[in-house]
C-alpha cells in the first residue's frame, strides 16, 4: 500500500500505518514534507527544541533531523517494537519525502479520516518548516 502523506495527521497516519504492517502489509508513505502535527506552533517547536537537547554531546540520544526518518520513527513508537513481530511489522513500513521513480506510475491511497481538512483545529505546521526550523540541509 502506497499512501500520500499531503495534509495527513502525523499521529493518526503513524497509528495507521502501524496497524496495517502488524497486519502483515508493506507501507511506503511518500511526501512525507507535507505531513502536519496538529497543536499549536509554539508548544510543538519548543517540545522538539527539548528532544533535541536531551542528552550530552557525545553520548545521544540523536534523534535524526530528516523528515521521512522522523515518520519511521514516530511509526515505530505506534508498534510493540521490543517484541518479535513488532520488529518485522518495522522493516515493512518505509518513508519518502518525495514521489520516488519508482512509486511515479503506481496509484496512491490517501484517507479523508486522517486529513487536517476533517478536524476543527486551525493551528497546525508542517513537517517541512519543523525540518528547516531543525537546520537540515543548511551548511
Amino acid at each position: 500500500m502506497i499512501i500520500d502523506g499531503s495534509n495527513l495527521i502525523l499521529g493518526r497516519l503513524a497509528s495507521f500505518a502501524a496497524k496495517r504492517a502488524l497486519l502483515g502489509e508493506k507501507i511506503d508513505i511518500i511526501n512525507c514534507e507535507e505531513i502536519v502535527v496538529s497543536g499549536k506552533r509554539k508548544q510543538i517547536l519548543e517540545d522538539i527544541k527539548a528532544r533535541y537537547a536531551r542528552g550530552e554531546y557525545l553520548k545521544g540520544p540523536f534523534p535524526s533531523r530528516r523528515i521521512d526518518r522522523f515518520v519511521r520513527r514516530s511509526v515505530r513508537g505506534m508498534l510493540p517494537y521490543n517484541q518479535y513481530k513488532g520488529k518485522i511489522a518495522f522493516k515493512k513500513v518505509m518513508c519518502y519525502r518525495a514521489v520516488p521513480d519508482k512509486f511515479k506510475d503506481q496509484k496512491f491511497v490517501t484517507f479523508k479520516n486522517l486529513n487536517i481538512e476533517k478536524t476543527k483545529s486551525l493551528n497546525y505546521i508542517y513537517l517541512k518548516e519543523i525540518e528547516k526550523y531543525l537546520g537540515y540541509g543548511q551548511i
